[in-house]
């Protein structure tokens, strides 16, 4: 049987958003509540999984070990079952990394990959994030869009960018995913 899932972009969703790309592990700052939420919305039988762009590694600013670092503490003390990440962007400045390619948002590559490995029905998912990119991938791979006011949220949202739900932080949708059920 086919998997739902919750998509949950990771900067302003899970982590807290600095406004800026942060630099060291040691500026990694997790949600308090975020393993909480997580652990609710795994009890009411949904994946939980992290598309996030992480262009600061195209932009030179800490190297993939790093970010497979942080990925790895966001991981051990959420409780997410899995995370995609994009560390390319166009403008890089390093090579390897600078490139469009298909799994920056809002291209659905990372979902794509998601839903091969784990038999994800989009009908029954959500994308849950905090820009603009995160509504828009969700609407490009046809789930529920949820926008978080924790990070960027309707401040500076282009106009077009219509989600289906506007929330304040991962607590009130884990609130209303259990209402929802």
């Amino acid at each position: 049987m086919m998997k739902k899932a919750i998509f949950l972009d990771r900067d302003g969703v899970i982590t807290v958003e600095k406004g800026y790309a942060i630099s060291s592990i040691e500026e990694l700052e997790i949600y308090s509540y975020a393993s909480g939420c997580i652990e609710t919305i795994k009890e009411l039988g949904y994946l939980t999984i992290i598309i996030t762009n992480q262009s600061a590694v195209a932009k030179g600013l800490y190297s993939e070990d790093d970010l497979k670092e942080m990925n790895r503490i966001v991981m051990e003390q959420t409780g997410v079952d899995a995370l995609y990440y994009c560390p390319h962007h166009p403008q890089g400045i390093v090579s390897k990394y600078a490139n469009v390619c298909n799994c920056r948002k809002p291209k659905t590559g990372m979902i794509d990959q998601a839903c091969k490995d784990y038999d994800i029905d989009l009908s029954r998912s959500f994308m849950v994030g905090d820009r603009a990119c995160d509504i828009f991938l969700g609407q490009n791979v046809g789930v529920k869009t949820v926008l978080l006011n924790s990070g960027y949220g309707e401040d500076g949202l282009e106009e077009e960018c219509k989600p289906d739900l506007i929330m304040d932080d991962l607590r009130q949708f884990a609130n209303y995913l259990i209402e929802y059920h």
